[in-house]
């Protein structure tokens, strides 16, 4: 399939900010409005800045948009360290507070999701609100594991009996050993198995063009990007998304793509809305990326939200 060119999916072409010394890249479209908040878009889980070209060039005529790669993926650095939510969360307050300057309200998808709750949530001084589609992070009661795009392929979906959380925690194991972490990299890395694993979240197939498979080949084969792979699966979790939502002050929206097989949207909803029963939500009908899959949808409840908060 011959990836598709039109101006909504041309990423735009962004610079590099130093932070604790190393390079972090971001973009910024759009001009500041006295009366309505700027945007802060945060990728999943070996994404990028690239993931959100459809959403940057709409909302960027009526916002200032920044996006940003989280150290360790895309084209920011990725040094050897400890990576984790408050890595994350750190980056995105010290990037609101140094360049952009004002109050965002942070949007995340899968794993952007969750660093941008932790921001919101334990920096409130940087949160205009916090917008989530299909965020990631671990509720108290359920202990998750490692980043929800490899969960499919290294445990069984369902631990159901005792032999299979047996082996699922076999597995979990295995994967924890050098040498299996080096080959499980170098699979997942592969054009056609980001072909295969989109195919599996995607509900609309046709958003799967060749320019999205680029984007997330690319930088998997940067410098330090093993290195990042095996400490996101080492690095102990970050806080329990229940804790943060009893932490959070600002307006929530959380946008479901009920199609997503790594999460059940409807049962995750009720766990967001047993802490945070003031949200506001939407139901869509796409996968684990709603705003790459049907970003005219999302676009539209973004503003609309994002509108009608309070000055």
């Amino acid at each position: 399939m011959q990836a598709i060119t039109a101006p909504s999916t041309t990423p735009i072409p962004g610079q590099y900010w130093q932070w604790r010394g190393h390079k972090v890249y971001y973009v910024r479209a759009g001009e500041q409005h006295p009366q309505r908040p700027p945007l802060l878009f945060v990728h999943g889980f070996g994404a990028s800045t690239d993931h959100w070209r459809k959403n940057i060039a709409e909302l960027s005529q009526d916002f200032q948009v920044f996006a940003i790669d989280l150290l360790g993926f895309g084209r920011s650095a990725k040094p050897k360290m400890q990576y984790g939510g408050d890595l994350w969360r750190d980056q995105l307050y010290d990037f609101i507070s140094e360049i952009i300057g004002q109050k965002a309200v942070l949007v995340g998808n899968s794993l952007g999701g969750y660093a941008s709750l932790c921001v919101a949530a334990q920096r409130p001084d940087s949160a205009a609100g916090v917008v989530l589609l299909n965020s990631a992070g671990p509720f108290n009661e359920q202990p998750t594991s490692e980043p929800e795009a490899l969960q499919t392929q290294i445990q069984p979906p369902k631990q159901e009996s005792g032999l299979q959380k047996l082996l699922g925690d076999s597995v979990k194991w295995m994967f924890q050993q050098p040498l299996a972490q080096f080959l499980l990299f170098q699979y997942v890395r592969q054009r056609w198995v980001i072909r295969q694993t989109l195919e599996k979240v995607y509900l609309d197939k046709s958003a799967i063009t060749d320019q999205l498979i680029e984007e997330i080949y690319r930088p998997a084969y940067d410098a330090g990007a093993f290195d990042v792979f095996v400490s996101v699966f080492s690095t102990p979790q970050g806080e329990k998304v229940d804790v943060l939502l009893k932490q959070l002050t600002c307006a929530l929206l959380l946008l479901w793509g009920e199609a997503d097989p790594w999460m059940n949207a409807r049962e995750r909803s009720q766990k967001f809305r047993q802490y945070y029963s003031q949200l506001q939500e939407h139901f869509l009908m796409a996968g684990h990326c709603p705003h790459d899959e049907i970003p005219n949808q999302v676009n539209s409840l973004l503003k609309d939200w994002v509108l009608s908060l309070p000055q």
